[in-house]
C-alpha cells in the first residue's frame, strides 16, 4: 500500500466519480480504476459497489477513507515537523542552466551563502527539460531554467528577468546586418531539443531565413568559442548578468522583435524547503536588479 493509492481513494471519496478524481490527482480515469483495484487486492476488502452506474464507496470504505485522511496528513507533515527552518540548514539541491554558471549563479550563491553559511549547496548543471524532470523526480529542490511553453503539473515557475537573443560573429567580421550574416555564413545551432534552441529555431523560421548549419552544440560557452574561431555565426541570449571573463565576439541586435527567453526559478508546489528557495530567489533577483533594473516583475 502506498500514500499515492490512499490519496486517490480520498480523491474518489471527495469528488464522487473516478473521472473527477482522475482530474484531481492528475492521472487518467483508467489509472484511477487500476489503482483502486490494486488497493482492494492489498487490503482484501471491497471498497466499491460496482453494481451501480457510478461505483459507490462501501460502508467499510468510508472507514478506510477516514483513516487514510489521517495517514496522509501525518505523512505530509512528517518532514515539515522536523524541518521547521524551511530548509535553511542541511543541503539544498539546485539545478542551473549552463548560461548562468559563470555569471548569475555564482554571484547569487555567494550572497546566499553569506547570509546562510550553514546551508550546503549542491549545484547541478543541465538544460531546462532535464532540470524539470529532476525536480519532478525529487532529485532537485529548485532550478534556474528558461520558461517552457508548458510547465509540468505540480511545478511552480517564478520569473526573474527577460533576456533577448542576439547574433554573435567573429570580431573580424565586417558585415553588420544580422539577417545577411544568418543567410550567408555557416550557422552554429544551439541544441534543438532545448527550450532555448526551439525558441531560436522558431524565430528563424518565422523570418523565412535559410541557414546553412555547421554544427550543433549544447553549451553557449562552446558556441561562443567556435564563433570566436570564425567557424560561423550563432544566436545566443544577451545575458542579464555577464560572465566575469568573456571571449571577445561581435554582438549584434536582432531588432525589436528579437526572440526573448524568460529566465526564472522553478520548484515543486509542495516544496518543504520554501524559506530556502525564497532566499535563493531573492539572491538571484538582487544580482539581476543590480545590473538590469528594468527586469520584469518578479511577483
Amino acid at each position: 500500500m502506498t500514500i499515492r493509492l490512499l490519496r486517490t481513494l480520498v480523491a474518489v471519496a471527495d469528488n464522487k466519480t473516478f473521472s473527477a478524481a482522475a482530474d484531481a490527482v492528475h492521472v487518467t480515469h483508467a489509472a484511477v480504476s487500476q489503482q483502486m483495484r490494486a488497493l482492494e487486492a492489498e487490503l482484501g476488502l471491497a471498497l466499491f459497489n460496482r453494481s451501480t452506474r457510478t461505483p459507490e464507496l462501501t460502508p467499510v470504505a468510508h472507514e478506510v477513507v477516514a483513516k487514510a485522511r489521517k495517514l496522509i496528513s501525518d505523512y505530509d507533515t512528517l518532514v515539515p515537523s522536523v524541518l521547521a527552518d524551511g530548509g535553511l540548514s542541511g543541503v539544498l539541491k539546485l539545478g542551473a542552466l549552463g548560461t548562468t554558471l559563470t555569471g548569475l549563479t555564482p554571484q547569487a550563491m555567494a550572497i546566499f551563502k553569506g547570509r546562510f553559511p550553514r546551508v550546503g549547496l549542491h549545484i547541478r548543471p543541465g538544460l531546462t527539460g532535464t532540470l524539470l524532470a529532476d525536480i519532478e523526480r525529487g532529485h532537485l529542490d529548485a532550478a534556474i531554467i528558461t520558461k517552457p511553453h508548458l510547465m509540468p503539473v505540480g511545478i511552480v515557475f517564478r520569473p526573474l528577468t527577460e533576456e533577448p537573443m542576439q547574433l554573435i560573429a567573429a570580431m573580424e567580421e565586417r558585415e553588420d546586418d544580422p539577417m545577411r550574416l544568418l543567410a550567408t555564413k555557416p550557422y552554429i545551432r544551439f541544441n534543438r531539443n532545448a527550450v532555448l534552441g526551439v525558441l531560436i529555431d522558431n524565430w528563424i523560421r518565422s523570418k523565412r531565413i535559410r541557414v546553412t548549419e555547421a554544427m550543433e552544440l549544447d553549451t553557449p560557452e562552446a558556441i561562443v568559442s567556435m564563433v570566436h574561431a570564425n567557424l560561423g555565426v550563432s544566436i545566443v541570449p544577451d545575458l542579464a548578468v555577464k560572465p566575469l571573463e568573456t571571449v571577445p565576439v561581435k554582438r549584434l541586435s536582432l531588432g525589436a522583435d528579437a526572440p526573448t527567453r524568460v529566465l526564472g526559478l522553478a520548484f515543486p508546489e509542495d516544496q518543504i524547503k520554501m524559506r530556502a528557495v525564497d532566499e535563493i530567489f531573492d539572491a538571484l533577483a538582487g544580482v539581476i536588479a543590480a545590473v538590469r533594473p528594468q527586469g520584469i516583475d518578479t511577483v
